[in-house]
Parts: structure tokens; sequence; C-alpha cells
């Protein structure tokens, strides 16, 4: 049961990634290039808290902002974006599978050094029609030796670069990203 429900919040943090996210990229500052650390936790979830960090430029922030895949802007037509000094608020309505789903994005901070985003999520497809995820980012300085911008290295370890991984995708002739 327990591992159903980790499953089910890690399905649903994509879901509320992927109703926040479309919005990201034109409504939100670049973040500083350099190695970030983002944590992620779900309100009154048992689901653990997941560590990642990113290695970006301002190439790789855009593209990691607004990596959505499928669910691109037809999913997510309607948005409303507010800018005040230090906060961007950011409400969207989805179609995902048919079915309508809000979100409610506050993120506030300085994305030079340090920032939280908070999404507020409703839909049928989440058990008790609500979520709330929190992501805390914070700078730590310039890349590894060994990184290259587009590197997420997950909290196992495991390392990822989106750009190798998208191109893979898009030439299955590539060999895939180590």
């Amino acid at each position: 049961m327990q591992q159903g429900f980790i499953r089910f919040a890690g399905t649903a943090s994509f879901l509320v990634l992927i109703f926040t996210i479309p919005a990201l990229a034109t409504e939100l500052p670049s973040r500083k290039p350099g190695l970030w650390q983002v944590t992620t936790s779900i309100e009154n979830s048992s689901a653990p808290v997941r560590v990642i960090q990113q290695c970006i430029d301002a190439g790789t922030d855009q593209m990691l902002q607004s990596n959505a895949g499928p669910f691109a802007p037809a999913a997510c037509p309607a948005r409303e974006v507010r800018s005040a000094a230090n906060s961007v608020t950011i409400d969207s309505t989805c179609t995902v599978a048919g079915k309508t789903a809000t979100a409610h994005a506050v993120a506030t901070g300085s994305f030079d050094s340090a920032y939280t985003m908070t999404v507020t999520s409703q839909s049928e497809e989440i058990p008790g029609g609500k979520m709330v995820m929190t992501m805390e980012a914070k700078w730590l300085g310039a890349c590894a030796a060994d990184q290259k911008p587009g590197d997420i290295v997950m909290s196992n370890g495991m390392k990822i670069n989106v750009p190798e991984l998208q191109k893979s995708i898009i030439s299955p002739a590539l060999p895939p990203p180590k």
C-alpha cells in the first residue's frame, strides 16, 4: 500500500509540474547559471522528499522550465500571471486525459540565489481532490568540472542530461544518456 502511494505521489508530482511548467518559461525570471539544488516535498504525504541538482546555463534553464512534452500549451491554454516585486503567481487550468485540473503556483525569492515555489493543484484525479507541492531551490555555485548544462543529478546519484535525452528520443540512433 505504501509503495502504491509513493508511486501515486511521484505521478501526482509530475502532474503538478505539467500543470504549471508551460507557464513558467515565459513568466519566471531566468535563474543564475550554475548548479542549483531543488528540494521537492508534498504536503500531508508519506512520499519521500526529492532532492535533485541541476547544472544550467541560460539555454538549458529556459528548456528545463518549459519542458512539458506533450502537455505543453495546448493542455493548459488558460492561465493568469501576476508579478509583484519579489514574487510571481500563476493560475492555470489544464485538461489532462480529458479531465480538468487547476494549479495555483506562487514563486517567491531571488532567482539569483534562492527561491520557493508552492503549487496547489486540484483535480478529481488526485486523492482528496487537492495536492500541495513545495519546491525550494538554492544556488550552490558553479557546476562541477564533470557537469555540463542540462545535467540533472537525482537523489540516488543517477545523472541524466536533458538535452541529450531529448535528442535520443527524437533520434533513436544516438546512444542513451549515461
